[in-house]
């Protein structure tokens, strides 16, 4: 075959606030630091500062250029704007070739309007989640709606995905079906066995997040009570890394403290969150990662919201959407706990959300759409191919 040309390494500029965009994009930050045919610029935002530092160490990912956007009890309109004009400062500094967003995050979204502003072409990495309501999840919706109409990659995690993009008119030749890059990123960590599983008793074990904007107030503190009562069996242990959020912990902390059978901590770093999840027997959460990472490790997934943008995992089992309601959340968590057929079931799914070698298929497809009018250096095709089921026809049948 003859050999694909790349004049000089692509400038990938790699946009990233908070830490679920951290863990999705790390595998492609590793494999292009890696690679000769790029030069990967990872730029953070910001949002989730405490908790992006020592996680990006521990992932081996390098931070180029740093934002300092945050502040207390800030309103979206006003990180927005931050963010545009930061990011937007960056990109005419940097000058890269192409910029990578993912997700649904203000940082993605901000990401791609300040590439599109400045003319850089985006790649939009977990592209096509719809839930189809546009104010929930609140912003999420919005924001991946509107990145869809800026991007030039879209790299959809399953055909599903691919099908809403298609569907609003993005061409076939730019959708992408890669898998998801949080599946290579949580079979890389777990191998590396260097983090903590926060559950100490041999009791029946779940782990709970809930951080949802529109599960906040009233709604939250409702679920609280309902996960009281969850660990007021006695058979139960429940570990909830408490996120950063006032809202959040002003709804959760008075319902769960003290609890002999509920242990609430600090967020954990991903590492030991992964380890906590590969410990667990139960997901409660309205995390949109933690339903993509748990079927990969066998755990049930019950999840505290009224739609999903991810529905392929409740459709192959592995997941049940329970609603906010305390009641349904208890019955539904009871349940799954007492019934050894259904939770049988359920474990033994599979992930409809990938292979582990989605960042292979995006970092193929960049490659070889650069490579087409480059003209200098010469990689040979075995270093960017894409594998047998390469871009454009990973399965999840």
């Amino acid at each position: 075959m003859s050999p694909n040309v790349i004049a000089t390494p692509v400038r990938a500029m790699l946009v990233l606030g908070t830490r679920p965009e951290a863990i999705k994009l790390a595998p492609l930050a590793r494999a292009m630091a890696a690679s000769p045919l790029f030069d990967p610029i990872v730029v953070t935002t910001g949002q989730h500062r405490e908790m992006l530092h020592q996680m990006l160490e521990l992932l081996q990912v390098e931070v180029a250029v740093e934002l300092d956007v945050m502040r207390e009890r800030q309103e979206l309109s006003t990180l927005t704007a931050r963010l545009v004009d930061g990011l937007g400062e960056v990109v005419r500094e940097q000058r890269p070739d192409v910029v990578v967003v993912q997700g649904d995050t203000t940082s993605a979204l901000t990401g791609a309007l300040a590439a599109f502003y400045e003319h850089i072409p985006v790649a939009h990495v977990e592209a096509g989640l719809r839930t189809g309501v546009l104010d929930n999840p609140f912003p999420e919706e919005l924001n991946r709606r509107l990145i869809g109409r800026m991007a030039r990659w879209h790299f959809a995690p399953t055909p599903r995905a691919a099908g809403h993009l298609t569907a609003e008119g993005v061409p076939d030749a730019e959708v992408f079906v890669t898998g998801n890059t949080v599946i290579d990123n949580l079979l890389w960590v777990l191998e590396q066995d260097t983090g903590t599983n926060l559950f100490r008793t041999d009791l029946r074990r779940v782990l709970v997040t809930l951080h949802r904007r529109e599960n906040q107030g009233d709604k939250m503190r409702a679920m609280g009570k309902a996960l009281r009562q969850l660990a007021d069996r006695g058979d139960v242990e429940l570990v909830l890394p408490l996120h950063k959020s006032p809202a959040v912990r002003e709804a959760l902390l008075p319902e769960l403290t003290g609890h002999p059978h509920i242990r609430v901590v600090e967020p954990l770093g991903y590492v030991d969150f992964s380890a906590t999840l590969a410990g667990c027997d139960l997901v409660l959460t309205d995390s949109g990662g933690i339903q993509e990472e748990s079927p990969s490790l066998g755990k049930p997934a019950l999840v505290l919201r009224t739609t999903t943008e991810r529905p392929e995992a409740v459709e192959a089992g592995a997941a049940k959407l329970v609603g906010t309601e305390p009641q349904a959340i208890l019955d539904a968590a009871v349940h799954l706990l007492d019934d050894e057929e259904e939770y049988r079931r359920m474990a033994t799914a599979g992930n409809p959300f990938g292979d582990g070698r989605a960042t292979e298929r995006i970092v193929a497809q960049l490659a070889e759409d650069f490579g087409a009018d480059a003209e200098a250096v010469a990689v040979s095709d075995a270093v960017i191919a894409p594998q047998p089921d390469g871009p454009g026809s990973y399965s999840t049948a």
